[in-house]
């Protein structure tokens, strides 16, 4: 697929205010600093949508931007804001809950992972409970291109191991370099996969 334009649409902390539209929707998310403002940069070609920052968790709000003036990518608040307050932890969470649950446009949930780490509780406990949800989502390892071939290998590796223990299959899994471009096609293939299928009005408990 061929990114033609890409531009900002709105922000806001509501999901009741966001674009009232019957448009496909790819929300991304991830720890804090995994590289999601990076992703999205590179997924489209331009390196100044997203913000991008050396400061964790400054995405606060639901941001949409509109491709090919046919479907939305989303970049969504991280998770695991240790700084931040409790009463702003809090804050981040609902807005992160509502816009998953309550959002029928979001067709997939892109979860980034740092493929440098070994496998992060939190990012379980995240996948876990997007799959007692029913929330469709994939796997997006990140920053592949900062440790060798193998190492790259083993944890990915450890991250399916773990999760086939709770899970029968894995979700969809890709695996991105925002500096060199790995993953690019392989991710916006997918999504224009999913952009032949119907909106979805709500999720079933099947994610589907």
């Amino acid at each position: 697929m061929q990114i033609n334009s890409a531009r900002f649409e709105i922000s806001n902390a509501d999901v009741a205010k966001c674009p009232a539209t019957s448009c496909h929707e790819y929300a991304f998310i991830g720890r804090s600093n995994v590289g999601k403002s990076s992703l999205i940069n590179m997924l489209t070609g331009n390196r100044k949508l997203a913000m991008t920052s050396a400061t964790p968790g400054k995405t606060i709000l639901i941001n949409h931007f509109l491709i090919n003036n046919s479907w939305y990518i989303v970049d969504l608040p991280g998770y695991g804001y240790a700084l931040r307050s409790k009463a702003d932890r809090g804050r981040l969470t609902k807005i992160i809950e509502d816009y998953i649950l309550e959002r029928p446009q979001m067709t997939s949930l892109f979860v980034l992972v740092d493929s440098r780490h070994a496998p992060q509780q939190i990012d379980l406990e995240f996948m876990e409970w997007l799959g007692e949800n029913g929330v469709p989502f994939s796997i997006v390892f990140t920053k592949i291109d900062k440790l060798s071939r193998i190492a790259a290998e083993n944890n990915i590796a450890a991250y399916k191991r773990q999760l086939l223990e709770r899970w029968e299959e894995l979700p969809p899994v890709f695996v991105t370099s925002s500096e060199k471009g790995v993953g690019r096609e392989e991710l916006l293939d997918y999504i224009d996969e999913l952009n032949n299928l119907p909106v979805c009005t709500s999720f079933d408990d099947n994610g589907e």
